[in-house]
């Protein structure tokens, strides 16, 4: 493993991942829904269900900072970066494709088991944060498939529609969502 980390190492330092304007933009945004999602959790009421939404938005809230974060340092990319290395160092990098396949199908059957087990948790508030629960799964599977990094998904993402990246189309929904749901679970909390 020592190995696998200095050869990772020797190809990713940290830094400024994305220091253009839309870069911190997204930085904002993931930080911006992070402040949302702690204040719905701060607004939610000692009851039982009150409780697991509060621990919903504490974990969502979680998710939007370490992004935000994540964002400018570029997590992603030294996740692949190991991942490249371990495979050149065991001999098996050129058979690489077919384990990026297995780790997306993983990824995949994880997060739709994932989705059941949070369906059974959240039963009976289910219906008030959903769409922060698509949210929140929109943009882990963008992280994913990033880290994933198949050349040509790569290039799928790095093009334009209509004059706008399609990295911004598909990473910014999901964080915007879950603003927009925090802010109104919170204010119909105050509301009551």
């Amino acid at each position: 493993m020592g190995r696998t980390l200095t050869c990772a190492f020797s190809q990713w330092s940290p830094g400024l991942g994305d220091n253009t304007f839309m870069g911190w933009l997204t930085v904002f945004v993931y930080a911006l829904a992070g402040v949302a999602t702690v204040a719905a959790a701060r607004a939610m009421a000692a009851d039982p269900l009150s409780r697991r939404e509060r621990l919903f938005w504490g974990g969502a809230a979680a998710v939007m900072l370490f992004l935000a974060v994540n964002k400018q340092l570029d997590l992603q990319t030294l996740l692949t970066m190991i991942g490249r290395c371990h495979a050149q160092l065991a001999g098996w990098y050129d058979d690489r494709r077919a384990v990026q396949k297995l780790f997306i199908l993983a990824v995949a059957g994880g997060g739709v088991l994932s989705l059941g087990v949070l369906a059974l948790v959240l039963r009976g508030i289910l219906g008030r944060v959903w769409a922060a629960l698509l949210g929140l799964g929109f943009v882990c599977v963008f992280v994913v498939i990033r880290a994933a990094s198949f050349h040509h998904v790569d290039l799928l993402i790095s093009g334009t529609a209509l004059g706008v990246r399609i990295n911004w189309l598909l990473e910014l929904p999901g964080p915007l969502l879950v603003i927009l749901v925090a802010l109104r679970r919170r204010r119909a909390v105050r509301a009551d």
